[in-house]
């Protein structure tokens, strides 16, 4: 077995891969697999960067940890929504393709007969299989679901790069047989709230501050109530004599 080496863990599984028959899947097969291509390419990242690994209703690349992990997610998150779109606009539903994915990074080795080892693959894995990110693409108007492991998000998502907006994505909890498992749910359409206060419902709306250069002229009324002296008005203005509020016209002075 070789060396375990750093890796981003790409993962991409077909929804409902195993209703269809040979024919069909047969065809699925080939479009999941010059989709990743496609998307790869867009990313920068060439043939030589990675290795694939087949597993019928998925498929599976150990990508060069070099390779910028920032334009793949970009590109899988504009030209795959995109690609998906293209290819099952017009077709049958035995044929529209939806797809899972998952963006993971660690530690994987390969052994004597080509199989991939490591306990980072298979937290991908499970991530993959996790109802949430089932139901995710299950309840979505869209052809596409993605999650990324927590160590992704960490050290590339929540800093905001180009095409990459942190709150997006959601944390979610995976349980398995080797315990919580921490990651996070792309949903652009329902971003996180943001964290500072927030109005109660039915609250009062501030209204808008006067201008600065405001001022009211000495002996000033507003529905006839008074105010003497100096007054700051809203917005830093000052004005200065009697201010009436309230009253009928005919309080007047």
């Amino acid at each position: 077995m070789s060396d375990p080496v750093n890796s981003t863990i790409l993962l991409l599984d077909i929804e409902k891969y195993s209703a269809r028959d040979d024919v069909e899947q047969s065809y699925l097969r080939r479009m999941l697999f010059g989709l990743t291509d496609r998307v790869l390419l867009a990313a920068g990242i060439e043939e030589t960067l990675r290795r694939r690994a087949d597993r019928g209703d998925s498929v599976m690349e150990l990508i060069d940890a070099n390779a910028s992990l920032t334009a793949l997610l970009r590109s899988l998150l504009t030209v795959v929504p995109a690609e998906l779109y293209a290819l099952n606009r017009l077709a049958s539903s035995s044929a529209r393709m939806r797809l899972r994915c998952v963006v993971a990074s660690g530690y994987v080795a390969v052994d004597q007969d080509g199989g991939w080892v490591g306990s980072d693959l298979n937290h991908a894995c499970r991530l993959l299989d996790a109802d949430v990110l089932r139901n995710e693409l299950k309840q979505s108007l869209g052809d596409f679901s993605l999650c990324v492991s927590e160590p992704v998000y960490r050290g590339v998502v929540r800093h905001n790069h180009l095409g990459v907006v942190a709150e997006e994505f959601h944390a979610v909890t995976v349980e398995s047989k080797n315990g919580a498992l921490p990651a996070r749910l792309h949903r652009p359409y329902a971003r996180a709230e943001p964290s500072g206060p927030t109005a109660e419902p039915g609250a009062a709306v501030r209204p808008a501050p006067a201008s600065p250069e405001a001022t009211v002229p000495q002996g000033a009324t507003v529905n006839g109530g008074v105010f003497g002296g100096a007054n700051h008005g809203i917005g830093g203005g000052i004005f200065h004599g009697d201010v009436r509020v309230g009253g009928t016209p005919g309080d007047r002075a």
